[in-house]
């Protein structure tokens, strides 16, 4: 009764937050994009917006402009980040890197002896040659105004060799531009580029797309009209496209198999599925999602079985590339895969069949889910969602972490932050080891080591309408 009445006043005496229905458009790419670069085409020799100007290369029929492959297929493009980018920002940088290395045969490494790189600096907004031009080749991504991975991944398509999507030969057949609302300075931002178009289809999504309205001078009006539905949705602010990826493998010749995952929900399945899967197959997923985690559940399982699962096997990692942490090891036969959420809004699934026996494969759903999760490998971190930022109002949040049998579970705490409040009646953390309870935990404080008496702990966050802090970082490992 004292709970429920200390929330009914905190309700009274603080503002509710504001419905997401309020919130502005976000914005995307590149209208973010000419905000950072506004009055720079004085300083710059800029076109299209983000462009460098070079003689004698037009985008992805250069190529003479691309970067060399080694001897291993991959495209190997060395950089240096040359501006004082603190922890974070570099993160953004390597994660925006991470999902060409995992989708593509596309490497960007940090600049050692070579001579030919591209050298990542602030100051001068955000933007790129096309393709490769030799030596110290200059790439803008000011700390102020161009730190997110959709204007990080648009630059380094432009390092790669790619125009703006609506500069394609073909995009006539596409959109309409409108040049009675955009003005005679800003008219060649919408010329056509001699492209290689490398057979695939035109891509309203990508990351390389120009938005809806870019350099309208008319307000509410569009200066690009998608055909033949000018409802069509154009420009993205989240990252590499689906097509984006294909045509970085197909202008590369990248031998590799990916998928890219981007949508809040859908399914996914191992190649020929429900017939048997390929030999000598090898192919990840990378899981995107908007927004949220990633939650994985497969309905159908059958992988040729091997002791430790030498010959055909799924991996689950919990971000976009394979250093980052395993949610499931080598995983083969036909038993149930336990249910799978990730810690941020990625995750890759690996899957790799040697050349002997076959099965049918898999099949799993794919959601969203606010927070939580389910860890089965011997330890790893967990974090309240968005930590060291702020964490969410209004969440339920449980993470299950699961040893083997006979085996223990130790829990340590080592960063703790939440609101405080009497008898910890807003935001908190229970850990339960079976029916035995520790907490109800909030405020700044230590907490002491936990050791779990069963092969299962459980952890349960929750918060409620306001007064979010940096929340938590605990770590665990089996004994």
């Amino acid at each position: 009764m004292l709970r429920k009445t200390l929330n009914e006043i905190k309700r009274i005496i603080k503002p509710l937050p504001v419905s997401d229905s309020a919130e502005e458009e976000p914005e995307g790419v590149f209208s973010r994009i000419l905000k950072a670069n506004k009055g720079l085409e004085n300083i710059l020799p800029l076109q299209d917006g983000d462009i460098l100007v070079r003689t004698g290369r037009s985008a992805s029929n250069c190529s003479n402009c691309k970067w060399p492959k080694s001897t291993d297929g991959k495209v190997i493009v060395p950089y240096n980040l040359s501006a004082p980018y603190n922890d974070n920002q570099r993160k953004l940088f390597q994660n925006a890197m991470d999902e060409f290395e995992s989708l593509t045969c596309v490497r960007f490494v940090p600049q050692t002896v070579e001579t030919t790189f591209i050298n990542i600096g602030s100051g001068n907004g955000c933007h790129s040659t096309i393709g490769r031009s030799g030596g110290k080749q200059a790439v803008g991504l000011d700390i102020y105004g161009c730190m997110y991975k959709g204007i990080i991944q648009h630059e380094l398509n432009h390092v790669l060799g790619f125009v703006h999507e609506h500069m394609r030969s073909d995009r006539d057949s596409y959109v309409t531009i409108m040049y009675q609302y955009i003005s005679p300075g800003d008219t060649p931002n919408f010329n056509k580029a001699n492209t290689n178009n490398l057979g695939i289809e035109y891509d309203y999504s990508s990351v390389m797309h120009y938005e809806r309205d870019a350099f309208s001078n008319t307000s509410g009006q569009a200066t690009i009209v998608p055909k033949p539905n000018p409802n069509v949705s154009i420009g993205q602010r989240d990252g590499l496209s689906v097509l984006d990826v294909s045509k970085i493998n197909q202008f590369y010749q990248c031998d590799v198999c990916s998928h890219l995952l981007n949508e809040n929900s859908g399914t996914l399945t191992s190649a020929n599925y429900p017939s048997t899967y390929p030999t000598n197959y090898n192919c990840v997923w990378l899981f995107r999602l908007p927004s949220n985690q990633a939650s994985l559940t497969f309905v159908a399982f059958d992988v040729q079985s091997s002791p430790d699962c030498a010959s055909d096997y799924i991996k689950i990692y919990d971000g976009p590339t394979k250093r980052h942490p395993l949610l499931i090891d080598r995983t083969c036969g036909s038993g149930v895969v336990p249910p799978i959420i990730s810690s941020g809004t990625q995750l890759l699934v690996e899957f790799s069949s040697d050349g002997s026996i076959t099965g049918t494969g898999f099949k799993a759903l794919y959601t969203t889910v606010n927070c939580g999760g389910t860890f089965y490998t011997p330890g790893r971190n967990i974090t309240s969602p968005r930590y060291p930022n702020n964490y969410y109002s209004n969440l339920r949040c449980n993470f299950t972490i699961k040893a083997p049998v006979g085996q223990r579970i130790t829990l340590t705490f080592s960063d703790f932050k939440l609101e405080d409040s009497y008898i910890c009646s807003y935001d908190h953390v229970i850990v339960w080891d079976g029916s035995k309870q520790y907490g109800e935990f909030c405020g700044e404080r230590s907490i002491p080591v936990i050791t779990s008496t069963t092969n299962t702990l459980v952890i349960n966050f929750k918060t409620d309408i306001d007064t979010e802090t940096k929340g938590f970082f605990a770590t665990y490992t089996f004994i």
